[in-house]
């Protein structure tokens, strides 16, 4: 007597050694013994092998009309060898009823098990669903296997063109575009990006970076929506003196300003600062549009700003221009101690807006030395600078900049349209008297108007560094890397929602009114929490895209081979370039050796560059091994 029995989801046959009421002792073809349940036993027969009958059943099952089959049955509950009888037209023989058990068992969308051998056929209207589900997932697996063809021939699949963006940024896995791209690239060996790339789809590298930060930051487009330009009152005071701006030439929004008069002893310094919180009132329309933004972001070619240009241009401190301001007037000794300090509210008339690249030929380290040359604002700068120098040895820090090096990207050409620019980069090494000067007096503005904030215990947003790590705060807690008790961005309230803060509450200050955001107050932890991963990733992608057009220059200027310091380990920075990254074949080299690096790979799609180590070179880096040095200053 042999049996066919269901065990673990699957038929076995064996021959019966010990038959019992309750079990049965079973032996199967390859010699295993074991024990099985009477109830899983579903047919019993004597011929022909137990091999046999699965061998015969499994191809019969195959040919069974699965629909005819769901014709035949009846409607309620059946038993396999009943529907076998019927469907034969006779008692089923063995090998019948095990191959219509099978061809049951395998159409699950026909027939519903109800138990060991049992099953009822699917009613019509859910059969004729699981039929249609059926056959879109058939389409659905020839259209895949149509679009992987003609990836793999490096031609778009017309469904991919609507659907670039969330292919190449947010895949949804579950789309059959999704999963003919990932068997596309599997079978390639190409990534995603790539593959499309070869198949015409990405415009340019340039596109695929910028796209992917606007979809995560501007789903809404990068344009303003209509707003009403606040009315610039006159009621304020006038200031008496004149200031001037010291900003490089791309600069639009210039949000500060510097003033000098001469007393009996010593000078009467003014730190002027732009003041849109005087038109830009909390929870307004256009609070809401540079709460959304929380900075000007800046990349090669063009910037986002964080404000309309209409309300920038009303309150940039423009030549020419009586401007609302936020004045902080430093009485200075004739040894340049600040004596005493007051905070204004004002228009400021501005006499001019200095710009680097005027100024530095004529004010720089080697001219202040000795006699400088006849130009606008001379002394004044004089004055200031030796202003800067003393408050920076009073603070016992050297300048965070010095020794680091800045660079200007000029892009010759529509930046949309990359592939037809030329791109210039230029480098600047900072630490000049000019930036010492705006430096050392933004530090004095805001760790002056911070402490006045604290002193007042007015709610306000700090950047503090405390055992070496920098973060945003609502305490006063010390900076210690610059020396000074406590620091609140409160000088470029154009380009920083935390700044925009912070002029609210000084103006609140000033003016003896009550603060708009309390101490404690949730809308202010969410500001500055917001602004700090914002800001952390305007920044992030700003070095990508300068790194993208370092990569184009490299790639412009057919450059093989390029000079680098070593910075520690195998990470070294490249010359002349705001790159540093990692060299694996580079030896254990001293920080500040000089090395020469050959370029292996270089894909603006990626941003990766490869190098390779060629020699080490003489000389030393005149520029600073520590970038973390490089604290963010006005």
């Amino acid at each position: 007597m042999h049996v066919l029995f269901e065990e673990d989801g699957a038929f076995k046959a064996a021959t019966v050694l010990t038959d019992n009421d309750s079990s049965l002792q079973v032996e199967t073809a390859s010699g295993k013994r074991s024990k099985i349940k009477a109830a899983s036993v579903l047919l019993r027969f004597n011929d022909p092998s137990p091999t046999e009958l699965l061998n015969r059943a499994e191809p019969a099952a195959g040919e069974i009309d699965i629909p005819f089959l769901w014709e035949c049955a009846s409607d309620g509950e059946f038993l396999f060898s009943d529907l076998a009888d019927d469907y034969c037209g006779h008692k089923a023989s063995p090998v019948e009823a095990a191959s219509l058990l099978l061809a049951l068992h395998s159409a699950p969308i026909h027939f519903h098990r109800k138990g060991k051998g049992r099953f009822r056929k699917a009613p019509p209207d859910i059969l004729a669903a699981a039929l249609a589900g059926l056959e879109k997932k058939r389409q659905q697996a020839l259209a895949i296997e149509r679009m992987v063809a003609e990836l793999k021939a490096f031609t778009l699949p017309p469904e991919f063109k609507p659907l670039l963006d969330q292919l190449l940024y947010k895949p949804d896995r579950n789309r059959p575009e999704t999963k003919a791209l990932e068997t596309a690239c599997a079978e390639t060996g190409l990534s995603a990006l790539h593959l499309l790339d070869r198949c015409g789809a990405v415009r340019s590298a340039h596109d695929v970076h910028l796209r992917h930060f606007l979809l995560e930051y501007f789903p809404q487009g990068t344009a303003f929506p209509p707003v009403e330009l606040p009315t610039l009152t006159n009621e304020l005071p006038c200031a008496t003196v004149a200031a001037f701006s010291i900003d490089d030439a791309a600069t639009t929004e210039i949000d500060d300003a510097f003033s000098i008069e001469t007393l009996a002893s010593g000078w009467r310094v003014g730190i002027h600062i732009a003041a849109p919180a005087l038109g830009i009132l909390p929870e307004s329309p256009l609070d809401a549009i540079a709460r959304q933004r929380l900075s000007t972001v800046y990349m090669p070619g063009r910037k986002i700003t964080m404000l309309p240009d209409t309300i920038v241009e009303a309150y940039t401190l423009a030549a020419g221009r009586e401007c609302p301001a936020l004045s902080l007037y430093l009485t200075v000794t004739p040894d340049f101690e600040i004596a005493a300090h007051e905070s204004r509210i004002e228009r400021v008339r501005i006499a001019a807006n200095l710009r680097h690249h005027d100024i530095e030929p004529l004010f720089n380290a080697e001219t202040v030395a000795g006699e400088l040359p006849d130009f606008p604002f001379r002394d004044e700068l004089k004055t200031l600078w030796q202003l800067a120098s003393a408050c920076e040895k009073r603070r016992g820090k050297p300048s965070a900049m010095q020794g680091i090096h800045d660079y200007n990207f000029d892009i010759d050409g529509d930046p949309e349209n990359p592939e037809q620019c030329r791109v210039r980069i230029s480098e600047r090494k900072r630490g000049s008297p000019l930036d010492k000067l705006v430096a050392e007096l933004m530090i004095v503005a805001n760790s002056t108007w911070g402490g006045l904030l604290a002193e007042r215990s007015i709610a306000a947003i700090y950047r503090a560094q405390t055992a070496g790590k920098v973060r945003m705060t609502t305490s006063p807690l010390p900076h210690e890397g610059l020396g000074v008790a406590q620091y609140a961005w409160s000088s470029s309230p154009l380009r920083r929602y935390v700044d925009l803060i912070n002029q609210w509450q000084l103006i609140a200050c000033i003016g003896d009114r009550a603060p708009y955001f309390k101490a404690r107050s949730d809308a202010l932890f969410a500001a500055m929490r917001d602004f700090e991963l914002t800001y952390a990733a305007y920044a992030e992608f700003q070095r990508g895209m300068e790194r993208y057009w370092c990569l184009r220059w490299l790639r412009q200027e057919a450059i093989d081979s390029i000079g680098a310091t070593v910075r520690r380990e195998n990470l070294v920075k490249v010359d002349h370039l705001p790159i540093v990254l990692r060299v694996p074949s580079l030896p254990e080299l001293p920080p500040g050796t000089r090395v020469t690096l050959s370029i292996e790979t270089l894909d603006p799609l990626t941003l990766d560059l490869g190098l390779r180590f060629i020699d080490t070179q003489e000389g030393e880096s005149d520029e600073a091994l520590d970038d973390d040095a490089a604290e963010a200053l006005d």
